[in-house]
């Protein structure tokens, strides 16, 4: 059985993001004064006493307008309330009733959900219900004065809320995939997202910038749970001013940090750029598994050689992912879009995978026999008395050796392609740690530095 939704309904900058962050208490819906800063809808978990839930973010309602993102938003917010429980509508307490507010208790009572209503931004308790009190005439009951920002009168809004909500009961817990979808803006990250729910769950817009929130969606395939982070477009940081797209890129690097695979999107038109370098460069620093998938493919004229042409220019520029797994698709047409969790399952297996101490020094003595570590010109060489597994997620080795100063660059990325050969790895980067048998080597700052694969 699912978490019951609730759905967080009203105009524009009447504190809705900030009362659902309170509810969940995060802070992962971006608050910013000014209007429209929400455009999808967003989860996250939450609950209250004994029951659990789901609070859905949306964005702010205004009717008789169809100028930029407001007829999506729309369209979002109808799609939260179909699938919610009960819904909280949120309004200004310190702007009093307002010819939006009544449109929108209006058509929420036509949709045949339990309304609760918050009246927000009442930071003084005795002015609060003074300020609620003029909303009774809206007709959605009794109106709870509330502060989003600093909790007060949220606690009774839960309290009646809950009352709306069925119990919960949890399944078999099965471990969930945790999925970031990342890359620069319009390389269409949100339409990749839509394919694979099969609803428009994100709004789509040649308009950069238009997904500013990291938004949450659960897919099921079988017996596994994956949830598809969509994030915003991460331009150049240059390009980048303080405000909503900001905390959007802030929020997109905490999506790759919590996923366990990460979809680098690229747009096949446009092929490789530095951008998408540098967002690869990232990934493998976090040490996230990743697929890289070339959207867009039927927008290129193609003969026997353009995939190869594109091969070559990816194994050329995103070296940083050499070891990842790639992917060509139509996020338009759904071309192969589903194929793309195959490759997320190997990705994360591998990821997750260990391998035991005896596999592991099998594979350093083969490395070995073939190739002896280099002697200095002092008569002194490198040597590798054993390796272990010590983590995974990523998968991380520690080497024992005489005097990791001995053991060049050269020699740590030839045994680091034996790895890879003999223990497979695709899909996710290694980490290797060079250990010297004494304290003093462990000391040095040269005992203990990591390689990254």
């Amino acid at each position: 059985m699912p978490l019951p939704v609730v759905a967080v309904i009203g105009r524009p900058n009447v504190g809705k993001s900030t009362l659902v962050n309170r509810f969940a208490g995060s802070k992962d819906a971006i608050i910013h004064d000014q209007p429209g800063m929400t455009r999808d809808r967003t989860y996250q978990p939450a609950f209250w006493q004994d029951r659990e839930f789901m609070v859905v973010d949306t964005g702010g309602l205004v009717f008789e307008d169809d100028t930029e993102f407001l007829p999506h938003i729309r369209e979002q917010a109808l799609s939260a309330l179909k699938e919610a429980s009960a819904a909280v509508m949120v309004v200004d307490g310190q702007s009093g009733p307002t010819e939006g507010d009544q449109e929108i208790a209006t058509w929420l009572r036509q949709q045949g959900v339990p309304v609760v209503l918050a009246v927000n931004k009442c930071e003084s308790v005795d002015q609060g219900l003074i300020q609620a009190a003029q909303f009774w005439e809206l007709g959605l009951g009794e109106p709870y004065p509330v502060s989003g920002i600093h909790g007060s009168g949220t606690g009774e809004l839960l309290d009646e809320l809950i009352e709306h909500l069925p119990v919960y009961v949890p399944e078999d817990e099965i471990e969930e995939i945790r999925i970031a979808i990342v890359g620069r803006p319009n390389v269409g990250k949100s339409s990749l997202l839509n394919a694979f729910v099969g609803e428009n769950r994100a709004i789509v817009s040649p308009v950069s910038g238009t997904t500013r929130d990291a938004i949450d969606m659960q897919v099921v395939r079988g017996d596994q749970i994956y949830r598809l982070i969509d994030t915003a477009g991460i331009r150049k940081k240059k390009s980048v001013d303080y405000g909503p797209e900001f905390f959007g890129i802030n929020r997109a690097f905490k999506a790759i940090r919590r996923a366990d695979v990460v979809l680098l999107v690229i747009d096949a038109v446009d092929g490789v750029t530095e951008q998408d370098q540098k967002l690869a460069g990232r990934i493998e620093e976090d040490g996230r598994a990743c697929v890289v998938v070339v959207n867009k493919w039927d927008a290129i004229d193609k003969d026997s050689y353009t995939i190869y042409d594109f091969d070559r220019q990816i194994d050329g520029r995103l070296n940083f992912v050499s070891w990842a797994k790639r992917i060509y698709v139509s996020a338009l047409t759904g071309q192969r879009v589903p194929k793309i969790l195959n490759l997320v399952d190997a990705a994360v297996e591998q990821h997750r995978r260990r391998v035991t101490t005896s596999v592991v020094n099998e594979v350093l003595e083969d490395a070995v026999s073939w190739h002896t570590p280099p002697t200095t010109r002092q008569g002194r060489q490198g040597r590798i008395y054993y390796g272990t597994q010590v983590s995974a997620r990523p998968p991380s080795f520690t080497l024992f050796v005489n005097d990791p100063r001995l053991l060049k660059e050269g020699y740590r990325r030839y045994i680091e392609r034996q790895f890879r050969e003999n223990l497979g790895f695709e899909g996710t980067p290694i980490r290797m740690f060079w250990r010297g048998k004494s304290m003093r080597d462990l000391e040095r700052g040269s005992a203990n530095r990591a390689t990254k694969v």
